[in-house]
C-alpha cells in the first residue's frame, strides 16, 4: 500500500542482515513553498521502504514504513515542518542495500512509532543508523533517493540531538551514504 506505513518484506531484511549492496545517493532540497509537506522521492528502478526520525514538541520519534513504488514520490508529513531536522533510513527491497547514516534511532521490522531514540535493543526494537536532513527554516522539503552519486558527496553527517544548528547549504544538501554495513549493536 504506497504512502501508508508497512512491514518490510522478507528478501529486504535479508539484505540488510548480510549487508546487502549499498545504494549510492540521497539528493535533499527544499521544495515548493506552496505546498508545505515533508515529501521522499524513490528515483530508482526498485522498491524502497522508508522510516523517518524526527523531534515534535517534546520527544524524539521514529516511524516507519512507507512503500514506495519506483520512480515516484510521497508525502511522509503533512503541513508545514516544525522541526530543522529529519533522519531518514531507507531499504531497496528489490535489490537489497540501504540509505543509512550515523544517526541511531529505534525502528522494528513491522508498522511502527516509537518514542525516544535510548535503549533500542532493551526495549526489545533494532538499532538502525538514519541519515540527517537539515531542513533549516523552510516550511517544506523533499529528499531525492538515487541510485548513483550524480553529486559531490560530503563527508556522512555526525549524529546530533539538536543543540546548535549548523548553517545551510543554500537550499539544497547532497548526503553520500555510508560504506560499511550498518551495526545494529
Amino acid at each position: 500500500m504506497t504512502g501508508q506505513p508497512v512491514s518490510m518484506n522478507r528478501s529486504a531484511r535479508r539484505a540488510i542482515r548480510t549487508g546487502g549492496t549499498l545504494l549510492a545517493g540521497v539528493i535533499v532540497f527544499a521544495a515548493d513553498t506552496a505546498a508545505a509537506d515533508f515529501r521522499i522521492c524513490n528515483n530508482t528502478g526498485s522498491r524502497v521502504g522508508v522510516s523517518i526520525g524526527y523531534k515534535d514538541t517534546e520527544h524524539w520519534t521514529t516511524e516507519g514504513w512507507w512503500n514506495l513504488s519506483a520512480r515516484t514520490c510521497e508525502t511522509i508529513l503533512r503541513g508545514p515542518l516544525v522541526a530543522r531536522y529529519y533522519y531518514i533510513y531507507a531499504v531497496d527491497y528489490d535489490r537489497g542495500g540501504d540509505w543509512s547514516g550515523r544517526a541511531f534511532m529505534c525502528t522494528r521490522e513491522k508498522e511502527y512509532t516509537i518514542r525516544g531514540t535510548d535503549d533500542c535493543l532493551a526495549r526489545g526494537y533494532d538499532r538502525t543508523g538514519f541519515f540527517e536532513v537539515d531542513a533549516g527554516e523552510q516550511p517544506s522539503w523533499t529528499v531525492q533517493l538515487t541510485e548513483s552519486a550524480d553529486q559531490i558527496p560530503q563527508q556522512p553527517l555526525q549524529s546530533r540531538v539538536p543543540l546548535m544548528p549548523s548553517p545551510s547549504i543554500g537550499g539544497r544538501q547532497n548526503v553520500a551514504p555510508t560504506t560499511a554495513p550498518r551495526s545494529k549493536n
